[in-house]
């Protein structure tokens, strides 16, 4: 493959550092020349089916063209001005159409450009919320097992995606971090029982309680029913704890619902958005609060104001790609395109349930996971799923599948088809 490498590639890889990689010993990067679609065209002339929309962000497919217009129109206008004193007409009408599609008074949106950042902001926000309030002592967040918040500071406190609460892929940082209630998920009505008990008696202590509502994704891509949600969420009600929702993955369609705490009929204190807000195609984030949150922040008192502000935060093309996204929700029948590849995912991995090596196999809206007993070699597997003209990238113990909401049925089909051949190809 080397004389196929363009020259941009065999002149500056060396210098980038890849994220979850050892770089003495992983394999090279593929080099990507286009996309287009739910298709990823590599430098040697190869087109692979995406089969995880960039990291779950491409919703709507790569270089839509009524995004890209809007995207085009913006920068020939205005690329960014800074939101300290200023304001542009894409934040303000992209804070008020995400307070309109949120439930209940999550009416107060803050702008940043990462998801990890948003996390950050929102543990922010709980903390500063209870000394604004005069209470002091809640400083510490209630957080669960296979849990994953991001790899900021404050954000890799709250996670633990390992095994045997080992902190997972960030275990080098366990004696840094901040140490606070990791709890494993409640389900049963005794586990949940013993959850509310728990906010019951540590209650001056937290802050807030943290969790992926309905699918843990990094940790897993374990599901949980909205029951169990709306039961953590009555908790944390009745114990006066605070409850962000981290709604990045799940966010913006891809459990089926436009947001996954609908499916329980709640209305968290925080949540943070991110990677599919701008459909895969410009950095941003936010954290939106209700009322009551952003009202202890309401004061005479410059001490009470908060405190942080992203340099990009609310860039108008990522206000205008976010914008632009959510016009293809409101004209589009998206949710009913989540609701057929659903399906599509049900019928088509179902067959590799009995496989040898396979533990469990799950859908949910756009989300369709293939658990193995263990799988040996990741990167040797995304290989043949490349070779097969498929882009896969399993982690941990997990095969899965988040495409675009605009995939065909027939790319779904392939997709399929390349994992029955991989994991029924002898080693």
């Amino acid at each position: 493959m080397t004389k196929d490498l363009p020259d941009w590639f065999t002149e500056g890889y060396g210098n980038i550092w890849l994220p979850y990689a050892q770089m003495q010993t992983v394999d090279d990067a593929l080099p990507v020349v286009a996309t287009d679609g739910v298709m990823i065209e590599l430098a040697d002339g190869r087109k692979l089916i995406d089969g995880i929309a960039s990291w779950w962000t491409a919703c709507h497919g790569y270089n839509n063209p009524a995004m890209q217009e809007k995207i085009i129109a913006q920068v020939k206008n205005m690329s960014h001005v800074m939101l300290g004193g200023l304001v542009h007409e894409g934040a303000a009408t992209l804070a008020k159409r995400l307070a309109g599609l949120l439930p209940g008074d999550l009416n107060h949106v803050f702008f940043s450009e990462s998801g990890s950042v948003s996390v950050e902001i929102a543990l922010k926000m709980a903390l500063q919320y209870w000394q604004n309030l005069g209470q002091e002592g809640h400083q510490r967040f209630v957080c669960f097992q296979s849990g994953y918040h991001g790899d900021t500071t404050a954000a890799m406190s709250v996670s633990n995606t390992g095994e045997d609460n080992d902190g997972g892929m960030h275990k080098a940082f366990s004696g840094f971090l901040q140490q606070q209630f990791l709890r494993p998920l409640p389900e049963t009505e005794a586990e949940l029982s013993a959850f509310g008990e728990f906010l019951a008696d540590h209650r001056d202590q937290i802050a807030g309680v943290i969790m992926e509502p309905l699918v843990q994704g990094a940790g897993g891509m374990k599901f949980h029913g909205a029951e169990t949600l709306a039961a953590i969420s009555k908790s944390c009600t009745d114990n006066d704890v605070l409850l962000i929702l981290d709604e990045i993955f799940t966010g913006f369609g891809r459990t089926g619902t436009l947001f996954a705490c609908e499916q329980a009929g709640i209305t968290p204190d925080i949540i943070c958005l991110g990677k599919a807000l701008t459909a895969g195609t410009v950095a941003m984030a936010a954290t939106v609060a209700t009322d009551r949150v952003y009202g202890a922040f309401l004061s005479d008192d410059p001490d009470k104001a908060f405190m942080h502000g992203p340099t990009y935060m609310a860039n108008p093309l990522a206000c205008a790609a976010a914008n632009a996204s959510l016009d293809i929700f409101r004209d589009e029948p998206v949710l009913e395109r989540v609701k057929r590849i659903e399906g599509h995912l049900n019928q088509s991995l179902e067959q590799f349930r009995e496989l040898p090596g396979v533990v469990d196999v799950r859908v949910k809206g756009a989300i369709g996971v293939i658990q193995m007993k263990n799988i040996a070699d990741v990167t040797r597997l995304t290989k043949q799923f490349a070779d097969e003209g498929v882009w896969i990238r399993p982690f941990g113990n997990i095969i899965y599948l988040t495409p675009s909401f605009s995939v065909e049925s027939h790319e779904l089909a392939a997709l399929t088809q390349a994992i029955d051949k991989v994991l029924n190809t002898p080693e």
